[in-house]
């Protein structure tokens, strides 16, 4: 198998003879046949190939060719944005009148797509403690539970979950378990080896890398036995009447679920990236083996100096040795490397924190995490203002927490940055 150096830099688009050495961009939205017939069979499901950019493209299907190789999958599909694969990977194996299980820390945005939109459209959400002991998370399960959500590491609160285990819950009930790998990405964990079945990105941060296109990424282990749970997932286990009844576990084996969602969900709810947004992706994956250890290297600088800091009111990240998820950490990631965030709160409450964040220079205030860039946020008044004080707290998010994103500058010049920002603060 290759690593995953080599992957990044060479793996979904191979040239042939005389054609471009980079990937090009098929900016074209369909696809010329000679004869109708060839077409019907395209349409029908019976021959694969390229007729409409909605459901496939070249060079949408090339970078996710390249994520499913990095994650250990067997098929992988690209979306619009990571939202939209958050809803998508739950939403293909679930329709109304079903149930499914999430860990309460989560992104504020997918917290919101699960109790909210979820529920208008008849799906019920369960929360659960990731950290909870095993029977205590099982109780949260019924007979019509479909999967289990949670996040490899939780943004923002930076915990971090014990895939296996909770690979053992999903398991002894008969569903899969679906891990957004967004922050640790490919180069740090891959899920599929500790048991989950499917796998998720926000493809805008890490992978992107560069703040330059809004992107999600579905990649399936091709692992979990659907027909062996056939009543409980009849979408992929009975005919499909829009396909003059196919049977998508019968007519495609390990690649059932990545081609429901293809011609099912993306063909109705259209969610797709454009080819350049494609593109621009796979320009940032060729560096992700560079870029993560970098973003790592400066994470545990900057961790390490705000420990040391009198006006730091406490400091997560997993490098630490004092961090709760240090031991999973160290066991479950490559090298113990987790991400390049790291959260923390300034003693004086949220106020103080505000005027904190307003004082750096160098880090940016934006609406964003993980790109090459340091940048900042602070995510009560920000991505989780939506939230109530229970349910900020529930996801693991304090009134004070800052979400520092470490980039790839030096970090001497990142940690000078903090250390005038904590003086300014100081002097107020």
């Amino acid at each position: 198998m290759k690593k995953a150096a080599t992957i990044c830099v060479q793996s979904g688009w191979e040239p042939k003879k005389g054609e471009p050495r980079v990937l090009p961009i098929f900016q074209s939205t369909t696809f010329r046949y000679e004869t109708s017939d060839q077409m019907a069979r395209l349409f029908d499901l019976k021959d694969a190939g390229y007729f409409y950019t909605r459901l496939q493209n070249p060079t949408n299907e090339c970078v996710a060719k390249k994520i499913a190789e990095l994650e250990g999958g067997v098929a992988a599909i690209l979306t619009s944005s990571g939202q939209a694969a958050s809803f998508y990977s739950v939403f293909n194996i679930c329709e109304a009148g079903d149930h499914f299980v999430s860990t309460s820390a989560i992104y504020g945005g997918t917290y919101n797509l699960f109790a909210v939109t979820f529920k208008k459209l008849g799906i019920e959400v369960t929360f659960v403690n990731q950290d909870a002991p095993e029977e205590e998370i099982m109780a949260a399960f019924r007979p019509n539970t479909k999967c289990l959500f949670s996040e490899t590491i939780s943004n923002p609160s930076l915990q971090v979950l014990d895939i296996a285990k909770m690979a053992r819950i999903a398991h002894a009930n008969g569903v899969p378990l679906i891990v957004d790998n967004t922050f640790a990405t490919p180069i740090n964990c891959r899920p599929f080896e500790h048991g989950a079945d499917i796998v998720m990105h926000s493809t805008t941060k890490y992978m992107d890398g560069h703040a330059s296109q809004v992107g999600g990424v579905i990649v399936d282990s091709g692992k979990f036995d659907w027909a062996a749970h056939r009543d409980k997932f009849p979408g992929l286990t009975t005919p499909d009447e829009s396909y003059h009844g196919l049977v998508y576990t019968d007519a495609f084996g390990e690649g059932a679920y990545i081609t429901k969602c293809t011609v099912q969900l993306m063909r109705d709810l259209g969610s797709i990236p454009s080819p350049f947004n494609a593109f621009l992706l796979n320009l940032g994956l060729e560096t992700l083996h560079l870029r993560v250890p970098r973003h790592c290297e400066n994470a545990q600088k900057v961790a390490e100096f705000l420990s040391a800091q009198p006006d730091v009111a406490w400091v997560n990240y997993p490098g630490l040795p004092q961090d709760a998820y240090h031991e999973v950490a160290q066991r479950q990631f490559d090298g113990g490397r987790s991400s390049g965030v790291v959260t923390f709160g300034i003693k004086g409450g949220r106020e103080r924190a505000i005027r904190f964040i307003d004082s750096l220079k160098l880090a940016a205030i934006v609406t964003h995490v993980a790109d090459a860039r340091t940048c900042v946020l602070h995510p009560a008044s920000h991505t989780h203002r939506q939230l109530s004080d229970e349910q900020l707290l529930e996801a693991g998010v304090r009134p004070d927490l800052i979400r520092f994103s470490v980039g790839i500058e030096d970090a001497e010049d990142i940690i000078a940055d903090l250390q005038q920002a904590l003086s300014a603060i100081q002097e107020a």
